[in-house]
């Protein structure tokens, strides 16, 4: 399995698709953990969803309203990442890798979309970052859980390594910088929230 001939394309060029040659030698020797692995590539999502769940729930237990801010903003700030992803993953232009390699083992669907960066790692950095605003120790069961999705995301042949680091770098960079920004803003409108009868999903205190 060679990318040398195809290679031009891709960031990082022929370094980058070595580095993806490895992983999928080794997915090639763990039959083991392709199920697993496809399973968590796939629909791993779904936990992310239910920590930044965990996040404001957790946050609304302790009645600080900065924590509550920042919970709430948590997935908005996903969002946008993606949103962001989007035209510059059609920017770069790079192919999946098994366009590059066509005979590279894939465990998940194959798709036309452009790989770099990885949706789903952008996904995972950018909740990382947002539980760590709230809980250090649930945000670095979610940091650890999202590099194990970039990891994943490489292992199955979905992407190359730089596609997933560039991810989740830039979902986190995006959910911290607009949190930032807005915070002041959204305080303030989730204070005068914790005044009306929306204060039941704001905090326990009465």
């Amino acid at each position: 399995m060679t990318g040398q001939a195809h290679s031009g394309s891709v960031v990082g060029g022929n370094t980058q698709v070595h580095w993806y040659e490895s992983v999928n030698r080794f997915s090639q020797h763990t039959a083991w953990l392709h199920t697993p692995g496809r399973l968590y590539a796939e629909y791993g999502v779904a936990i992310f969803a239910i920590l930044l769940l965990v996040s404001w729930w957790r946050a609304r237990a302790t009645g600080d309203l900065r924590l509550v801010t920042a919970a709430l903003w948590a997935p908005v700030g996903a969002l946008i990442a993606i949103g962001l992803n989007q035209p510059l993953g059609n920017l770069v232009a790079e192919p999946r890798p098994y366009t590059v390699l066509p005979h590279a083992l894939v465990l998940v669907p194959r798709t036309t979309d452009f790989s770099f960066p990885s949706d789903h790692a952008v996904m995972a950095g950018a909740a990382a970052a947002g539980v760590l605003l709230v809980h250090r120790g649930l945000g670095l069961v979610t940091l650890a859980l999202a590099v194990l999705m970039a990891a994943t995301r490489v292992y199955v042949g979905a992407h190359f390594p730089v596609d997933v680091v560039a991810g989740l770098l830039l979902g986190a960079l995006v959910t911290v910088v607009t949190y930032l920004v807005v915070r002041p803003l959204v305080l303030r409108l989730v204070e005068a929230l914790a005044k009306t009868r929306l204060r039941v999903l704001l905090t326990h205190s009465a």
